[in-house]
């Protein structure tokens, strides 16, 4: 929703009237965003809802403050003639690529013991495009997909997505600087008004939107059309199920080893998700 705020203006017109520049930087991945969030390089940043209490909890100083979207981030994907083989193999048994530290999959281990899979020797954190080849060749029988490369994947290889939870993926969370909020609340509010006109116009012209993300993405516009169709932008306030599966997160990744053991997941979300600026723009 970010590319419709910025190619419309929203923002900067929003903030006219107080003198304020609007300064973009593209990051490649929500770990950048909070990267450049603790450095002070932005006031605003975008990440997934995980990401941002691993950030959190790791000492960066944040406030999640709105959803942008609810997308279905990843799934476990099979080649055509998979089937559910890969999910309904005995436990331990089926070969699976994944990235251990990428943001948009991170509430993933809390599936795991529902479906405990081992992880592909050959396809052990490399990048998408070489998970995405291990299928293709049969070194793996799945691999844990990221959009928009599962897009692509089932447009152009016939792959299939299983083992789908959209409860177990994070929300698109927007981030704020927690000095910047408390120094700042009115043009935090005018910040969240901007992004709120960026949807309803989003959500009014879905072929402008498809066709903005595809030139920035350089991707093809019916891979884009597909992650689009599984991302949800209608506005909801951050909800008490929603504080719930951060928090549920973060307990499933100290599990894993990626938190110390030691990590209070419900403290730490109690203090990175601020409700204040919510709930103000639902039609």
């Amino acid at each position: 929703m970010s590319i419709a705020l910025k190619e419309n203006g929203f923002l900067e017109k929003a903030l006219e009237a107080d003198g304020i520049k609007v300064r973009w930087v593209q990051s490649l991945g929500s770990n950048k965003a909070l990267e450049f969030l603790n450095a002070g390089s932005l006031d605003f940043g975008s990440s997934a809802s995980a990401a941002a209490l691993i950030a959190r909890i790791n000492g960066n100083p944040i406030k999640s403050i709105y959803v942008y979207s609810r997308a279905e981030w990843t799934a476990l994907v099979t080649k055509p003639d998979s089937g559910s083989r890969a999910s309904s193999r005995s436990q331990g048994q089926a070969r699976r690529g994944h990235p251990r530290h990428r943001p948009a999959h991170l509430p993933h281990p809390r599936a795991r013991p529902r479906k405990a899979l081992r992880q592909g020797r050959e396809a052990r954190a490399a990048p998408a495009r070489r998970r995405r080849l291990a299928l293709q060749r049969g070194d793996v029988d799945a691999w844990m997909g990221l959009d928009p490369m599962m897009a692509s994947a089932e447009l152009q290889d016939g792959a299939k997505l299983v083992v789908r939870d959209p409860s177990l993926n994070s929300w698109g969370a927007l981030n704020v600087r927690e000095a910047f909020a408390a120094e700042n609340p009115a043009l935090v509010d005018k910040v969240l008004a901007a992004y709120d006109q960026a949807r309803k116009w989003s959500l009014a012209n879905p072929k402008e939107l498809n066709a903005l993300l595809a030139k920035a993405a350089k991707l093809p516009e019916d891979v884009v059309a597909l992650q689009l169709e599984r991302t949800k932008i209608a506005y909801t306030p951050i909800s008490d199920d929603d504080v719930a599966a951060v928090t549920a997160a973060g307990e499933a990744l100290s599990a894993a080893g990626v938190l110390p053991a030691t990590a209070d997941a419900a403290k730490a979300t109690g203090e990175l998700i601020d409700r204040r600026f919510d709930a103000k723009f639902v039609n």
